[in-house]
């Protein structure tokens, strides 16, 4: 097959040596889960639990009226130690249900939702429905919540649903081992997501670093008329929506626009293989797959944890932090965030968790500005990033929405090709939040 991609973009190391061939491992279930209780992109939640009480294993401890969101589950069972405020590996304040586990034998899957083997005997009302209990939400890292994207208005058509399989943030191989491990159930909930919205065709659109990843899934998918492993290039950000829905379809989402407008839905692979545990095994999304990697860590593998579990948890599991390791982001070099400390919970977007050792990071100073638009070269939106943070510096909101800032989709493009190492992203962000907060005054 030939290799798809989109334009601009680069070419960072990516490292995944370390990891790719680790196969998946249950991580030891935690004495103790922190278990922030907005863990998704839209309305908060209310608390369905108290301190004190017990709590089973898949038992709903949040939810909402709200359309857009997803409730919370227990991912053990046990006592509520207490409710209190944590910090989240996006390094924001939210609360967390705090639950002491109880003897393991004594744990058992207690969940409302029904197990379904055949998708005939469901609608697409129904798919729609699990999906929302389940709490499942974009597993590679944004967390919007999956069934929010199934619900297609009536003015608008689905062709395609995509399955991106692309990976393509340095070091994070739990994609691909998905992939490899659990093929079957990847191109299961392909089809129950098909089928809610109505979609023709299916595409899985993987990387071509990651080979056995593809040979698992063209095997999974041979029977399949209307189901196809694509090839697409090795290059950064491949994995962002509108850069896979380039290359996959030389169609292009309009400004301000959703991959909706142009009859297409993007979802993960390892989401896809959560909608099939969900209908499959009524399992809501208690537990997820990370990468515990870098060269600063002392036995890097992909593990399956519990949410809520303590990233100084699934470090330990993994040998620790070497004696000059220097730097933990939560995600990958490109788009995580650094911690400042591990007593905070993994979540249901925390992909991996990337150990560097000392001699990988430098504390710098910026220089001015070259002008020589390395920066605009590379940005897979079209941007103009300079440009961008001298409004933001500025707060000259009128020109940031002018030169679409809320376009940026802060994938570090920018950053990472800086000669004078200007921190772009960083005010890209602060001047999406200037128009954000515009916006907001606005309505």
């Amino acid at each position: 097959m030939k290799a798809l991609t989109f334009k601009q973009g680069i070419h960072p190391s990516y490292n995944k040596e370390l990891t790719k061939d680790k196969p998946l491992k249950n991580a030891k279930r935690p004495e103790e889960v922190l278990i922030p209780i907005k863990q998704h992109i839209g309305a908060p939640l209310d608390l369905l639990v108290k301190k004190g009480d017990q709590v089973d294993l898949g038992q709903k401890i949040a939810d909402s009226e709200s359309f857009v969101c997803a409730p919370i589950h227990a991912s053990v069972s046990g006592k509520v130690k207490e409710i209190r405020k944590v910090t989240d590996p996006g390094g924001n304040t939210v609360d967390a249900v705090v639950i002491e586990a109880s003897a393991e034998e004594d744990e058992k899957l207690v969940s409302n939702l029904e197990k379904h083997q055949n998708l005939d005997n469901l609608s697409p009302d129904d798919i729609r429905k699990i999906v929302r209990e389940a709490g499942i939400v974009g597993l590679g890292g944004a967390m919007f919540p999956s069934h929010v994207k199934l619900a297609v208005p009536e003015d608008k058509n689905v062709e395609y649903v995509i399955l991106n399989g692309a990976e393509c943030e340095p070091y994070l191989t739990v994609d691909h081992r998905v992939m490899v491990e659990r093929p079957n159930a990847i191109v299961f909930g392909l089809k129950a997501l098909m089928k809610a919205v109505n979609a023709e065709k299916g595409l899985i659109g993987i990387e071509d670093n990651k080979m056995e990843a593809v040979e698992s899934m063209q095997d999974a998918v041979a029977d399949e008329t209307n189901i196809e492993v694509k090839l697409v290039e090795t290059k950064y950000p491949q994995g962002g929506e509108k850069m896979l829905i380039e290359a996959l379809l030389e169609r292009e989402v309009p400004v301000g626009g959703l991959p909706l407008d142009i009859e297409v839905v993007v979802n993960n692979t390892s989401t896809a293989a959560a909608v099939a545990d969900a209908i499959r095994e009524g399992k809501p999304l208690i537990e997820r797959s990370i990468s515990i990697t870098g060269r600063g860590i002392e036995s890097p593998c992909n593990l399956i944890f519990r949410i809520g579990t303590k990233l100084a948890d699934l470090v330990e599991q993994a040998g620790g932090l070497k004696e000059n390791a220097a730097k933990v982001i939560a995600g990958g070099p490109m788009m995580g965030a650094a911690q400042k400390n591990l007593d905070v919970p993994a979540v249901k977007g925390t992909s991996g968790l990337l150990v560097m050792l000392a001699d990988e990071v430098e504390d710098f100073d910026p220089d001015p500005c070259i002008n020589c638009a390395k920066c605009v070269d590379h940005c897979p939106m079209y941007l103009m990033p300079t440009t961008l943070i001298k409004y933001a510096k500025n707060n000259m909101v009128e020109k940031l929405e002018e030169y679409q800032i809320l376009n940026c989709i802060e994938c570090g493009s920018c950053s990472y090709v800086c000669p004078s190492k200007i921190p772009l992203v960083h005010y890209l962000r602060l001047g999406k939040s200037q128009a954000m907060a515009k916006r907001r005054e606005e309505k």
